[in-house]
């Protein structure tokens, strides 16, 4: 397997050891770096150039996009994936991530258990917003934060008040969580590759320190993870669209609480903690999956006139709850189920067997005309004809 790891930074901990990893299994590496690509747009088929030459084949790469180059980095990315080269970590999945609020924005679309968070602008809207997370102590972020900086804890209303206001006059974006105060400086990061936790450890602040990462002075330690966190933890890497990921989550009184989902996370402190050969899960993960490529499911679906991709709800008042997908007549109206969703979890494929139940999402792909026809109508008040005023045109 050729295989590319996407790095400004050849000689950081991470890099080396996914290229020693790969050249150790008798794979074929590179470390390319991320800015010295070109994409070329003007070819009858998807290329890119590396310092000023046509790039060669590749079966996979490996992105490593710093925070700083996100733009330009995930155009790289999805390049390659026009390219139909396999990657781990979409385009999507690290533009997604990247973005703390728009990664809460999903999370909790898919009901992944977070700490309360609000996101607001207007300074009048500051004070309700630290309520309904919990009231103060809050912790404030910044939306494009990395290795804890940006991240700041204020004990009191007033304080938070100013810090934001203070924040927002520096067109910066902030959010407001809730501070857990029963995970007391701890978190959990896990290693997730693919559908499993490969590797996981418990950080630990220093001192009066609040933040638990290892940039910030904290300690680690290995730790055998809870299912419960592991299928957190697993979840949460898929929905952001990642199969590499760091998934760090907080103890809470009812379990975890995810915090972020990290699309390039560092491999030096959780080989140190757990002594397992991380970079080594990553690169046999790669190459079983390299003839696989994943690719954008609704650009690929949605090129046929009249087709697309939708989701459709299943209402409790329809009459479809109660029969099987065969009896729904969906494939007869050129309809295809891809996946059904059910509270929390997804069923891959349902047979025509499975019946259907109040509040049920179902993955289509098929005519847009037949399935706009199954969302039922709003009702809607008919707006009354108004007598014409005296004066038509304003003066």
């Amino acid at each position: 397997m050729k295989i590319a790891v996407l790095s400004r930074a050849p000689h950081a901990y991470s890099t080396q050891r996914l290229r020693a990893a790969a050249l150790q299994r008798g794979h074929n590496v590179k470390v390319l770096n991320t800015l010295r690509f070109a994409i070329d747009l003007t070819a009858d088929e998807p290329d890119l150039h590396y310092r000023g030459r046509q790039l060669s084949d590749y079966d996979a790469i490996l992105p490593r996009i710093g925070n700083s180059i996100t733009y330009f980095g995930t155009a790289v990315v999805r390049q390659f994936e026009q390219m139909d080269v396999y990657t781990p970590n979409t385009a999507n999945g690290i533009s997604s991530a990247r973005d703390k609020l728009r990664a809460n924005q999903i999370l909790s679309r898919h009901n992944i258990a977070m700490p309360p968070t609000a996101f607001v602008r207007n300074r009048a809207d500051v004070r309700p917003a630290i309520e309904r997370v919990g009231g103060a102590p809050v912790v404030i972020k910044l939306l494009e934060g990395t290795q804890g900086i940006g991240v700041i804890l204020a004990p009191q209303v007033k304080v938070a008040e100013a810090i934001i206001e203070t924040l927002h006059s520096t067109k910066q974006n902030v959010l407001i969580q809730k501070f857990i105060a029963e995970s007391r400086g701890r978190d959990i990061r896990a290693l997730v590759v693919g559908d499993r936790v490969v590797a996981a450890m418990r950080r630990s602040a220093a001192g009066d320190e609040f933040r638990s990462n290892v940039h910030r002075g904290g300690s680690v330690a290995a730790i055998e993870l809870d299912p419960v966190y592991e299928r957190a933890a697993v979840r949460s890497a898929q929905i952001m669209g990642l199969r590499v990921a760091g998934v760090d989550m907080l103890e809470g009184e009812d379990g975890p609480l995810v915090m972020e989902v990290n699309s390039s996370p560092g491999l030096q402190g959780i080989e140190s903690a757990t002594k397992l050969d991380v970079a080594g899960a990553i690169i046999d993960y790669i190459a079983g999956q390299v003839a696989f490529p994943e690719i954008d499911v609704r650009q690929r679906l949605t090129v046929s006139t009249g087709y697309g991709v939708a989701e459709l709800m299943v209402h409790g008042a329809v009459d479809l709850v109660g029969k099987t997908l065969g009896e729904a007549g969906l494939w007869e109206r050129d309809i295809t189920v891809l996946t059904l969703h059910r509270g929390v979890s997804v069923i891959p494929n349902p047979r025509k067997h499975v019946v259907l139940e109040a509040d049920d999402r179902l993955f289509c792909f098929g005519k847009l005309d037949e399935m706009r026809s199954m969302v039922p109508e709003r009702r809607r008040r008919r707006a009354k004809v108004r007598r014409l005023p005296r004066q038509p045109l304003s003066e």
